[in-house]
């Protein structure tokens, strides 16, 4: 089979189309799926430049969600047929035209949505979901800020959290205020203009995967009980390469939190890594299955930027580590 394969550490020109082995036939449990189209991620980038340090080593296949069909199941498997549409979490080894997952971890793909859109749907809106409901504790009514409101997991925070009846504020480059406010932000926050964050009302929530200064930042513009949900550090990366000069720069400006001020004031900081909830429960099941619900009445609506064919794959990862994307950017076989 096809597949896209970190070759070595490096720009996005390391990323190549290879032959690699079909995967085994799928076990008790397990669903094998002929991948449609597969999420690219930031951790996917963050990988690639070697500053992830739970990423396989070189050369290794990352990626972690597909969409596509079922093309086998394993004994035990009686919630999908060979030929649903799906949508899966895959830990790593979603840049490749087939893969083998545990039936816990797929999900059903409604006809209403795209294979490109599917692809949008397991790592985005599981992390959102958990951040803002599961570790943020959101209620109705409340404040929430979003950083990079435009990117996948941001839009999947706004829909999310304007279904649960917040107030939604995101940030974003200017020229993409317009769609953040299509995507449900009520207020777009230049985060390019110095001092944008003064006179801003104080947040409930703060989902926040810039890291560095950003994080001081958030911390200030919460009320007392309010959380700040951190799940990236976007800010140690550079254009298209690793930045070690970034990485330090984003280190140092990482605020330092003390327990006994946090206790003073009231404040909580979650950090939320998918991947570690992942590896807690040995599934991703917990995390995906509310967005059945969530699929089903309409809240998801995912938003594809770009579907790029793994030929392409380097050309994905550069509009990603550039910020040129309104929505997610998946690969297709």
């Amino acid at each position: 089979m096809r597949a896209v394969v970190i070759t070595r550490h490096g720009d996005p020109e390391v990323l190549q189309v290879q032959e690699r082995p079909e995967p085994p036939a799928p076990g008790p449990g397990q669903v094998a799926i002929d991948v449609r189209a597969a999420g690219v991620n930031f951790a996917d980038t963050m990988a690639r430049v070697g500053l992830y340090p739970d990423a396989p080593k070189v050369p290794s296949i990352v990626g972690y969600e597909v969409s596509g069909t079922v093309r086998a199941v394993g004994d035990g498997v009686t919630v999908h047929a060979v030929g649903d549409r799906v949508v899966a979490g895959t830990r790593f080894g979603g840049y490749a035209e087939r893969v083998v997952v545990a039936q816990a971890d797929v999900l059903p793909l409604p006809q209403r949505l795209s294979f490109e859109q599917g692809a949008a749907v397991p790592v985005n809106y599981a992390t959102a979901w958990a951040g803002l409901l599961r570790y943020g504790g959101l209620l109705a009514g409340e404040r929430v800020l979003i950083h990079a409101a435009a990117g996948g997991v941001g839009i999947a925070a706004t829909q999310i959290a304007k279904g649960h009846g917040a107030e939604v504020h995101g940030t974003a480059s200017p020229a993409k205020h317009e769609a953040i406010r299509g995507f449900g932000v009520d207020v777009a926050h230049d985060y390019t203009r110095s001092g944008w964050e003064r006179g801003l009302p104080p947040f409930d929530v703060i989902m926040d995967a810039v890291g560095g200064k950003s994080f001081r930042t958030s911390y200030d513009l919460l009320r007392p009980g309010g959380r700040l949900v951190a799940f990236g550090a976007s800010a140690v990366m550079s254009g298209e390469s690793r930045n070690l000069v970034a990485a330090a720069r984003a280190a140092l400006r990482m605020p330092r939190f003390n327990l006994i001020k946090q206790m003073s004031v009231s404040k909580a900081v979650i950090g939320l890594n998918m991947l570690a909830l992942w590896d807690d429960q040995g599934t991703l099941e917990p995390w995906i299955t509310p967005l059945q619900a969530l699929i089903a009445d309409g809240t998801v609506q995912p938003v594809v930027a770009e579907a790029v064919p793994f030929d392409r794959a380097p050309e994905a990862h550069r509009i990603l580590a550039q910020r040129r994307n309104v929505g997610k950017v998946v690969l297709v076989p």
